[in-house]
């Protein structure tokens, strides 16, 4: 089954902007965040790796039209996690690797320096190369197709991107949160994770990075959603009206019969005599209802204003049979 993550990063993978800076951008988050670095002065290499062949294609793409090197690209299969595959892009000229690093503004000093290094991840990216909005989205799509992912939305909302360490995190954090979008973060296990949880919020990282048909597909979803939610607190509020309605009645119907049973209706008022009746008649009719078959007919606080009366007449039936008969059995007491 296609994950929804998956179809997102088919979308954006085939965006490719006409704008060098634009493509710096989105390289300079791609290299920062899945890329690594080997080697010494003048035998630099950088490897790309991913699971994924979508963003493979992105990567060697955006080399090739910004830079027009050679990559090496070598395919392993990884048989632990079910014969899936392994991408890596590598560049090996020295030269290259400096030119990108350069124009990516991901030199560092012990780079400059060349200091021999060991599977290193490169640094965190320059601002320099988010200075326009166009930019920003374009990094933020880089930093997605390397390490983010969301959740299927008929179960969760939930948006995230994993980097190795709080500076990188804090700089994704500010860059996404220039177009109003919450982001926050957290620390799992030894990374950290920039992530988005609202589904209003999501939609717009989407529409940031580009990735439009997803973002009617997530749409569709939420109307979905939202539309079975209202039904089913509709049917809850129904079900609850219904209950006390039913509750209310069985309480006015015992109250009437306890006033039949010991005084009679005769000694009760016309109006109230003849709601009485009504309600014993027709127990499962509304307020409205009873209101509208009396003659003339009253609205439902009238006819709520005469089962309110039977039933305090019902309360004080029953407190005076309950005195009467402390009554009885205090002279009993006396007596014996």
């Amino acid at each position: 089954m296609v994950s929804f993550s998956k179809d997102v990063k088919e979308e954006i993978s085939g965006l490719v902007s006409g704008a060098r800076h634009c493509r710096l951008a989105e390289l300079s988050a791609m290299l920062s965040y899945g890329a690594k670095i080997y080697g010494s002065k003048n035998r630099y290499l950088i490897r790309f790796q991913t699971e994924n062949l979508v963003v493979a294609r992105k990567y060697f793409t955006l080399i090739k039209k910004t830079f027009n090197i050679n990559i090496d690209v070598l395919v392993k299969t990884n048989y632990q996690l079910r014969k899936s595959r392994i991408y890596n892009l590598i560049i090996r000229d020295n030269s290259s690797v400096i030119r990108i690093l350069q124009a990516t503004k991901l030199m560092d000093d012990e780079i400059i320096n060349g200091k021999e290094i060991s599977n290193r991840e490169l640094s965190r990216p320059s601002q320099l190369v988010v200075q326009k909005n166009c930019c920003k989205r374009a990094f933020i799509r880089g930093a997605f197709l390397s390490n983010g992912s969301i959740s299927n939305p008929k179960k969760s909302y939930h948006l995230e991107i994993v980097v190795s360490n709080m500076d990188k995190a804090e700089q994704l954090q500010s860059i996404i949160q220039t177009f109003a979008i919450d982001a926050k973060i957290v620390s799992r296990k030894k990374n950290y994770v920039v992530y988005v949880k609202e589904g209003s919020q999501i939609v717009d990282f989407l529409n940031v990075i580009e990735a439009h048909v997803a973002l009617m597909n997530l749409e569709n979803v939420r109307i979905l959603k939202e539309m079975r939610n209202s039904i089913n607190r509709q049917v809850n509020c129904e079900a609850a009206n219904i209950n006390k309605t039913v509750t209310a009645s069985s309480k006015q119907i015992e109250d009437i019969i306890y006033i039949r049973d010991s005084i009679g209706f005769g000694e009760l008022a016309e109006g109230l005599e003849d709601i009485a009746r009504l309600r014993l008649q027709h127990p499962d009719a509304t307020l409205k209802e009873l209101g509208e078959m009396l003659l003339p007919p009253i609205g439902k606080s009238g006819v709520n204003h005469r089962l309110r009366k039977l039933s305090m007449i019902a309360e004080h039936l029953r407190e005076h049979k309950e005195e009467k008969s402390n009554d009885i059995e205090g002279n009993h007491n006396q007596n014996s």
